[in-house]
């Protein structure tokens, strides 16, 4: 070959001045045993061939064919749904960014997966004393294992979901992220571990986390996966955007005597379009007592006319405190903001009021507004079937009202439903959507477990049946201190077993008798027949109190396997690990 200048193929080189880069990659090395003229022209002609090809598997229109979408794994631990639909809301939008998104529940990943993703994002709620989630449990035990695999070349990020006034705020996004690290995982975004507000951090943590080098990399180029809706149609109403509902009935549920008041809430949601099935939940925002926000105005000084500013513009301090903020829960930020020195534990059982009262900080009305959290809804588990009650849902709610530091106290939603806001009275409320706790097929025997006001869904699932006519076998395990007073919804569940839908019903009553029976108690007594139902495939719920009722229960139904199984203890336990992983043992526990 000549060493004189050759020509390079025709057109590639068009329109480049002496000195100018071509646009393509060069395929000669500039160490390569060429003189600059001939590296030039080779690198011209593979570039034309490439561009040839190129052209040829993009159907010869002479574009470029796109890149293939990056994987990316969405894993969530979600205890209430929150976790879940943020895990949804991230699918979409990586779907935009050049990844192909995969959403799983923490409990269907093990943790050798992790890796073949390269990119992973976990969503994690912190349940009980710092615990996963239910349906992160299991990936917890695998990942905290010794055995666990290393994970060098993952590159994630971790979102917790949280209550900082919680002894163990955010632990389980926490060990999350220190677990990958540990096991090598390349951290893409520093964890942002949200508290009950979250909205506006995870927004910033989504953003940080594509905007990241090894996100931003992936995405560069390649193409927009497809969004995969599925069923995650827009919701005209939500969290942020409530629908204005009205309230249609409150009526008490407990009787005279019970040391507890239960009320049932009719909510008519007529022309909100919202659809839902037995097992979701609704949630509800209310407003705040009037009486706890003038004491607590005249315990920092404040008339209550004074205006602060909100994320959402200006506002005078009691509207603020009626409408937007949380007046009662001590945070350590509410210490950090008004310079208290106190530690958590000093201040246990304490509310804004008496914080205010005890150590008299030196705050203006925007201090006070900006340590005090943001108001946020309650959910309540959905107590109808939509088949028996169209247009309207039901809640079940226990109007908490006690007594600390010498102070009467009020649940916020509970007696916001109960006293302050009344019938024909307008309520902000959305859907939150139950992934898993949904009635089984038709045909499966069903086995609930709800004390006290725990027996809100089993209610809805009762009229579901009903009304379905469906086949499947249904008992309940139902209890709380005195018949007399405390049998709830005791006609409808008497009717139930008249026509045949409910089987059996097992009732434990804690203060009846000179022994303290509580459900469990009931069902190691039953335990055989419990055990064959099991055989059978059946489906077991709980719903109800997650510090004491529910670790009981499952104690019990342990027991009872093991018993009548007749198996050993880790047997009984992997039993009832398949009952979990078949989808048939379930629990709504708060």
């Amino acid at each position: 070959m000549p060493t004189s200048t050759l020509p390079a193929p025709a057109g590639l080189l068009d329109g480049l001045s002496p000195g100018k880069a071509s646009p393509y990659a060069p395929y000669v090395p500039a160490d390569a045993p060429f003189s600059e003229p001939q590296r030039q022209w080779l690198n011209g002609l593979f570039t034309g061939l490439s561009v040839i090809a190129r052209a040829a598997n993009a159907g010869g229109d002479g574009k470029e064919p796109e890149a293939p979408a990056v994987p990316l794994l969405v894993a969530y631990g979600s205890q209430s749904g929150t976790a879940e639909a943020l895990s949804k809301n991230v699918r979409k939008f990586a779907a935009t960014s050049g990844f192909q998104p995969e959403v799983k529940q923490l409990n269907d990943v093990e943790p050798a997966e992790l890796a073949g993703f390269g990119h992973v994002l976990l969503l994690c709620s912190t349940f009980g004393e710092g615990d996963p989630p239910d349906n992160a449990l299991k990936f917890f035990d695998k990942l905290m294992a010794d055995d666990a695999p290393r994970l060098e070349g993952l590159h994630f990020s971790v979102l917790g979901l949280g209550d900082s006034s919680y002894a163990q705020f955010n632990q389980s996004g926490r060990d999350l992220d220190a677990r990958l690290e540990a096991l090598g995982a390349s951290r893409a975004a520093e964890a942002v571990l949200c508290d009950v507000a979250y909205e506006d951090d995870f927004d910033a943590w989504k953003q940080s986390v594509f905007a990241s080098e090894p996100f931003a990399a992936a995405g560069v180029g390649t193409s927009q996966a497809p969004v995969d809706r599925g069923d995650e149609a827009v919701e005209r109403y939500t969290k942020s955007t409530p629908f204005p509902a009205t309230l249609l009935e409150v009526r008490g549920l407990s009787g005279p005597n019970s040391k507890k008041e239960v009320n049932h809430v009719e909510i008519s949601l007529a022309g909100s379009g919202l659809d839902y099935a037995v097992g979701d939940a609704l949630g509800v925002w209310p407003v705040n007592c009037s009486e706890h926000v003038s004491e607590l105005l005249a315990a920092g000084g404040f008339s209550g006319r004074e205006v602060v500013t909100l994320k959402d513009g200006p506002l005078p301090l009691r509207a603020a405190l009626l409408s937007k903020l949380d007046v009662c829960v001590v945070t350590p930020k509410t210490l950090e903001v008004l310079n208290i020195a106190a530690e958590m534990s000093e201040i246990e059982g304490m509310h804004v009021v008496d914080l205010l009262e005890r150590f008299q900080p030196d705050a203006d009305a925007q201090q006070l507004a900006e340590a005090l959290r943001p108001l946020q809804p309650r959910l309540y588990s959905i107590s109808s079937s939509p088949k028996a009650h169209p247009g309207e849902v039901h809640l079940t709610v226990g109007a908490v009202r006690y007594e600390t530091h010498s102070r009467a106290r009020k649940g916020v939603a509970s007696t916001f439903l109960a006293d302050r806001c009344g019938c024909g009275a307008q309520v902000g409320v959305y859907l939150q959507k139950s992934a898993h706790f949904h009635l089984p097929a038709p045909e499966v025997p069903l086995i609930m477990c709800g004390p006290g006001t725990g027996i809100a869904p089993f209610r809805a699932f009762l009229e579901e049946r009903a009304a379905a006519e469906a086949s499947g076998k249904n008992w309940l395990f139902f209890g709380d201190q005195h018949e007399a007073d405390d049998y709830l919804y005791r006609d409808e569940l008497e009717a139930f077993a008249a026509a045949g839908v409910l089987d059996r019903v097992d009732l434990a009553w804690s203060r009846d008798g000179s022994e303290k029976v509580y459900v469990q108690h009931l069902m190691e007594r039953a335990g055989a027949e419990l055990f064959a139902w099991f055989e059978e495939g059946a489906a077991f719920y709980i719903c109800g109190d997650a510090s004491r009722m529910a670790k009981d229960v499952d104690a019990a139904l342990h027991r009872v396997v093991a018993e009548h199984g007749g198996l050993s203890e880790e047997q009984a336990a992997a039993y009832v690990e398949k009952l979990k992983g078949e989808g048939r043992y379930q629990r709504d526990v708060y």
